[in-house]
């Protein structure tokens, strides 16, 4: 069966005779499916094995071009794919029958939240079950096949359950397709005896995918850009801001086109950080509070969290908010069908230049602080988290990239003042915390041309640690800072409690364990600056092919002040009495 959108693979004009790779006898499903992964782009695929997707691994490993990254849980292995997706654009991950994927399915929940194309494959029972209802082990006990799948269907833009050879090619393509075109994972179950039955639909490689361009009502963006031209000419200081559906628009160059034409300040949601270039001269910041009579939202989402609990009240009479497809000026009017690229590009040639709001910013910046040194006399002073993130910031440049795991780091890490083409990855929208030790995995694994610095607490920590493993045994170089203060800081801030609290752990130890003398890996623990200064050079120097692990000790109420005056705001939010009946 099969549930979403379906499309068809039409092929490329210039590909529609490509090579046959071996006679009829050769063409499988499970070689059609990883000969499909590395056409999309998928050169690394995370799985953990089990019984009803051992014969779909087999195929997998057989493809020369494919790689397949064994993970400790299902979960990591999501986080991964979840990871990858941010770097290479797609992603796949491979587990077992319901108890693989409800293992997985909060990571692929988190890549839907995301816009993030992850491709979930899942090993399924034996063709021949279906319809016999039999009870199979890996199930609750009962003959039902569709529990896993139901539970899918809310969090993936297409389903495919693959149990008969016959049409498991539109399935296959349909799905992987829709995922590409919808910017969403997808769920597909293999039987597990299908993968290696040779079947003509197979007989040949996949012709690629030709997905069809998004073309836009011309009639409806001429009117978008005439109404928002109007609009925007006749403001004083207008800002334009970018959100986190920037990515999933493909918007990011029309975003700089238009930024450099209209002269305007340009800010960034906290959701969209790293969407938007930071060395550009009239990047002005994250975008926490209304400061302007005339803004421009480009692909934004408002939530609890990006608007500080609800307390970032925009005025829709002031504001222009084009979403992917969609542009709504004000209150009205709203022009469907107008994609956000084709949008800001034709925006650029009919807005007036205005710097009156850049000029202003620039009188009344005050540039932070900077964090106080120790003296001679004090070497022994604890380390603070401000001064750790200055030298964070001090590492930075286009050959590295940042992923910031939920808590603190979210705002230490929103401070930090990008270079060109430096990466920067985090999970504002679904905020499921531990997500940063898969993320980094697959990311790495991906972006082999950067270093991966994450920032990552101790109670977030806790919760994945052990895919630490898998990046060892892929030989990558990250430095990961794990900031120990003894709990979930973010959750007290919201609201205080003896269950914030976790059991320390000696971290060093544990990866050091987890290492046991095979691959690099090098752990340090961190007190003070002076600390602090001599890892990072051993990261960066005579560690630099090795995968490096940082303690870093952190007082419990050490924390940035935007995260208290956040906590307190979320924390209202979440309060508010029901309203009455």
């Amino acid at each position: 069966m099969e549930a979403g959108n379906k499309i068809g693979s039409t092929a490329h004009p210039t590909s529609l005779h490509p090579p046959v790779r071996g006679d009829a006898s050769s063409g499988t499903l499970g070689r059609h499916l990883a000969r499909r992964l590395v056409e999309i782009g998928v050169k690394d695929v995370f799985s953990v094995p089990g019984d009803f997707n051992l014969t779909l691994l087999d195929h997998l490993i057989a493809e020369p071009e494919l790689n397949l990254v064994g993970c400790c849980n299902e979960l990591n292995a999501g986080y991964a794919a979840d990871g990858y997706a941010r770097a290479k654009g797609v992603g796949a991950c491979v587990v077992t029958f319901t108890v693989g994927g409800l293992s997985v399915l909060n990571a692929i929940a988190g890549a839907y939240s995301e816009n993030l194309p992850v491709i979930c494959i899942v090993g399924g029972p034996n063709s021949n079950d279906y319809g016999t209802n039999p009870i199979l082990h890996h199930t609750i006990g009962l003959p039902d096949f569709s529990q896993k799948l139901r539970c899918f269907q809310t969090i993936t833009c297409a389903q495919a359950v693959v149990n008969n050879l016959d049409d498991a090619h539109e399935l296959l393509d349909t799905a992987i397709s829709t995922a590409l075109k919808e910017s969403k994972p997808v769920y597909i179950s293999i039987g597990c005896n299908l993968p290696g039955i040779p079947h003509p639909t197979f007989a040949r490689d996949p012709v690629p995918f030709f997905l069809a361009p998004k073309v836009s009502n011309q009639l409806g963006l001429e009117a978008a850009v005439e109404a928002t031209a109007n609009f925007l000419n006749k403001a004083v200081k207008p800002v334009l801001v970018g959100g986190p559906k920037l990515r999933v628009a493909n918007a990011k160059d029309a975003f700089v086109e238009l930024a450099d034409a209209c002269g305007y300040p340009i800010a960034v949601m906290p959701s969209g950080k790293g969407l938007v270039p930071e060395h550009h001269p009239h990047f002005i910041g994250t975008y926490w509070v209304e400061s302007a009579d005339a803004y421009v939202f480009v692909g934004p989402i408002f939530n609890d969290y990006s608007s500080v609990g609800y307390s970032l009240l925009i005025k829709k009479d002031k504001a222009i908010i084009v979403q992917p497809n969609r542009v709504t000026i004000g209150n009205g009017p709203s022009f469907g069908w107008v994609f956000m690229a084709d949008f800001l590009s034709a925006l650029a040639k009919k807005l007036k230049k205005n710097t009156t709001a850049v000029e202003n910013y620039r009188r009344i910046f005050v540039p932070p602080g900077m964090p106080l040194k120790h003296g001679n006399d004090e070497p022994l002073r604890p380390l603070r988290v401000n001064v750790l993130f200055k030298h964070i910031q001090d590492m930075l440049s286009k050959d590295y990239a940042v992923i910031a795991e939920t808590g603190d780091s979210w705002f230490n890490c929103q401070k930090l003042h990008l270079p060109e083409n430096c990466g920067y990855e985090f999970q504002m929208q679904y905020g499921s915390i531990g997500w940063s030790v898969g993320a980094t995995l697959g990311y790495a694994q991906a972006a082999k041309d950067k270093r991966v610095i994450a920032c990552i607490g101790d109670g977030s920590f806790q919760v994945t640690a052990q895919d630490i493993s898998t990046m060892i045994r892929c030989g990558q170089k990250s430095i990961i800072f794990l900031i120990n203060n003894g709990g979930y800081t973010i959750e007290v801030e919201i609201h205080d409690g003896p269950y914030n609290v976790i059991k320390n752990w000696n971290y060093t130890a544990f990866v050091d364990a987890i290492h046991n003398g095979e691959g690099k890996c090098w752990t340090a623990k961190v007190r003070t600056e002076d600390e602090l200064i001599d890892a990072i050079a051993a990261a960066t120097g005579e560690k630099k092919d090795s995968l490096c692990f940082i303690e870093v000790f952190a007082h419990k109420d050490d924390t940035s002040k935007e995260l208290l005056e956040w906590g307190s705001r979320v924390s209202s939010a979440n309060s508010r009495p029901p309203n009455p009946q």
